[in-house]
């Protein structure tokens, strides 16, 4: 019994400490406040109901409320964007299966957990294939390479419609991590998520397994010595506190890809399917470009504090390709040898 309360009250504290470091970036009061629309919504005709983790302090979130506003604008009124960060509609796992229902429309949904969705939707965390800001926008914008990622989910009922991202993804370390050497000694914080589990394990790096919700405690009483993340979500997060150091491995981009349920885009009028397409589009491309400055500005705000900042060489780098090798053919049969091939390809020339 005592352990049992014990354990209940580590997770409460854990939950505490995240939902603070969450709600910090928008100071005092309502993390929300600034973001509530200024228009009434109660006369719309239709309602999409759009759920996302994470805080609009990132810019491929606050895109949410970008979308929200100029869809009532164009549309007169007609379709309201509801927009629901910071988890209010509950984890990821829970909302895609009420996005898969229908119970809510859409979703900002991480790259790892999309992963859940289709294999074909991890092919952007897989390591050095969508690595960099320009490769993501190619991606995005070559259709033959979209349409095949777009078209991944439709199985499961739910369309594609783009993609926004949080940053390129390192290592945040309680130790100087200068080299492969130095991250042996490290254990990592990774995501839930096949695909992360067997990148490390190719690595042969140590790591564990772990909530989001449970890493500032983690952090903080040295269970974990690394967290694999991008610099914009540990800085905006606040996880530099703890872990003090930043190693620029690059190795992918962080996304969140827009999912939406195929029966209500379906039941929409045309004319509502095409402005809210053309919006969506329209501001993720500004999104995507929003986080190439925000990264920039937070790796500014985190060096100014006293982060310091180390880059993998290109040998060391080269070094994590090929221990990926067989991770490629793994995945490769999952995704679909011929789609990640003429990715890697395209993308790398």
């Amino acid at each position: 019994m005592l352990k049992s309360l014990i354990y209940r009250s580590s997770i409460l504290v854990a939950a505490c400490c995240l939902l603070a470091l969450l709600v910090q970036p928008a100071l005092a009061g309502d993390p929300l406040t600034a973001w509530k629309p200024s228009f009434d919504p109660s006369g719309a005709e239709y309602t999409y109901l759009l759920s996302n983790i994470a805080h609009p302090a990132v810019a491929g979130i606050a895109v949410g409320y970008k979308i929200r506003d100029k869809v009532w604008e164009r549309s007169n009124g007609r379709l309201y964007v509801d927009f629901r960060p910071l988890a209010q509609l509950g984890g990821e796992k829970d909302v895609l299966s009420k996005l898969k229902l229908g119970a809510v429309q859409g979703m900002l949904c991480s790259s790892v957990a999309a992963a859940n969705v289709s294999h074909k939707l991890g092919i952007v965390n897989l390591p050095y294939v969508v690595d960099t800001f320009d490769k993501l926008d190619t991606f995005r914008n070559t259709p033959e390479l979209w349409d095949e990622f777009r078209n991944s989910a439709q199985r499961q009922g739910l369309n594609v419609v783009d993609i926004t991202g949080y940053g390129t993804y390192g290592w945040a370390t309680t130790m100087p991590v200068k080299s492969f050497a130095d991250a042996e000694s490290v254990n990592f914080r990774i995501a839930q998520a096949p695909v992360n589990t067997d990148i490390y394990k190719r690595w042969g790096l140590k790591f564990t397994v772990m909530p989001w919700p449970d890493v500032p405690q983690a952090l903080q009483t040295g269970v974990i010595t690394g967290l694999d993340h991008t610099p914009t979500i540990c800085n905006i997060t606040k996880k530099f506190t703890v872990a003090k150091y930043f190693t620029r491995v690059d190795y992918a981009q962080g996304p969140f890809v827009h999912l939406v349920n195929k029966r209500w885009f379906n039941k929409l009028p045309k004319d509502l399917q095409q402005i809210f397409t053309e919006v969506v589009a329209e501001e993720s491309a500004k999104a995507r470009l929003a986080t190439r400055q925000e990264q920039e500005e937070q790796i500014a705000a985190a060096k100014a504090s006293g982060v310091q900042f180390y880059d993998l060489s290109a040998v060391e780098k080269d070094r994590l390709v090929a221990k990926s090798e067989t991770l490629y053919d793994k995945w490769g049969e999952k995704i679909g040898p011929a789609y990640l091939g003429k990715v890697r390809s395209l993308l790398n020339h």
